[in-house]
């Protein structure tokens, strides 16, 4: 089995994609697909059949996965974003 840089509960950044720049916490990692859940990022809509909790169907919205490799943590980003600017004012 895979290891990788980020497991639930973490904070992470986006750091590619559409979602760039926005932060959240990892709801799940998906390791046979090598995607991560990360919440309130990627929300997409789904569109659900009549049933007993929805007699007139309904419209859910939910977050969607990211590829692992677009994703750091939040301590790691930050301290590559402090290096940067420490290196530029010198």
């Amino acid at each position: 089995m895979q290891r990788f840089h980020v497991k639930r509960g973490d904070q992470v950044t986006v750091i590619a994609g559409t979602e760039k720049g926005k932060q959240g916490k990892v709801i799940a990692v998906l390791p046979r697909k090598q995607r991560v859940i990360v919440e309130g990022i990627k929300i997409i809509k789904r569109h659900t059949r009549k049933s007993q909790q929805h007699p007139e169907g309904a419209i859910v919205k939910r977050e969607g996965s990211l590829h692992i490799s677009n994703v750091m943590r939040r301590d790691v980003f930050e301290a590559r974003a402090a290096k940067r600017t420490a290196g530029s004012a010198a």
